[in-house]
């Protein structure tokens, strides 16, 4: 059981991590927000995906490879990086306590699309752009896993909604910020997508927007959730965030000049 107070706030929650148990497996909290914001932003892609041109079985496909290589590669970008973690090889497998790599399960969502368009003969690029929105949809949803688990927090704070676990000094609630980060990138995207003049924009931009926030909010964990490139110097997900962030910008530049050349 965690207890998670907001003091300045006067909000106190106990919250056990086992949502519930069918015999004497127990089902978490986090496996469950992991679950809803997966479905959450896969029914989205459903519902808007013929009308930019991408088949609503298609989607199916795409949400459920990329959820399966998607967690896997999650989990072994976060366990290459977090090796002293881990008493044993099985404890590799239990994803249930946490320690799921944004950006792994970002590199194995991508590699099964586009697999699967090639396969398919589907346009990668455009299939990207009508997912991005569900993909931030489901990183705003699953980040409260954190919440539930009392983990991946911030440094200590003054602010009025300092977090306290279980008794301790308060800290920022870093998973809520990013969260926020992801629904107004949401918002952006949503407004900007009717806009777009070439395929692979929209996407481009999710890159851009989630890096860009990734590489500010990395710096505001608690270091013990920090995977270090370099110790104490520079975390590895802030070394990917820069580099989602020329990637954003450059793929951007790229898909539009290719259209230009197109039109001309």
């Amino acid at each position: 059981m965690n207890v998670i107070a907001f003091p300045k706030l006067g909000i106190t929650l106990n919250i056990d991590p086992v949502a519930f148990s069918v015999g004497s497996k127990d089902i978490f909290w986090y496996a469950l927000i992991i679950i809803t914001g997966f479905f959450a932003g896969a029914l989205f892609v459903y519902f808007t995906a013929e009308k930019r041109g991408l088949k609503k079985d298609a989607v199916w496909d795409i949400a459920l490879y990329g959820f399966i290589l998607g967690i896997i590669c999650a989990r072994i970008y976060y366990v290459l990086f977090a090796l002293d973690e881990f008493n044993s090889f099985w404890d590799v497998f239990k994803i249930w306590n946490g320690g799921l790599a944004i950006y792994g399960g970002l590199i194995g969502a991508v590699i099964s699309t586009v697999i699967y368009c090639r396969v398919k003969k589907i346009s990668f690029l455009n299939a990207a752009d009508v997912c991005a929105p569900g993909l931030l949809i489901g990183q705003a949803i699953g980040r409260f896993g954190n919440f539930v688990n009392a983990e991946v927090y911030g440094l200590e704070t003054d602010l009025p909604w300092g977090m306290s676990i279980n008794g301790g000094a308060p800290v920022h609630p870093v998973f809520i910020y990013e969260s926020l980060w992801n629904v107004l990138g949401l918002i952006l995207l949503l407004l900007f997508r009717d806009k777009k003049t070439a395929n692979g924009q929209v996407f481009c931009f999710y890159i851009f927007w989630y890096s860009l926030g990734r590489i500010f909010l990395e710096g505001m964990r608690n270091t013990d959730y920090i995977l270090y490139l370099i110790p104490n110097v520079l975390g590895i997900s802030q070394a990917v965030a820069a580099a989602g962030i020329i990637a954003g910008i450059a793929g951007f530049a790229v898909c539009t000049k290719k259209k230009k050349i197109r039109l001309s």
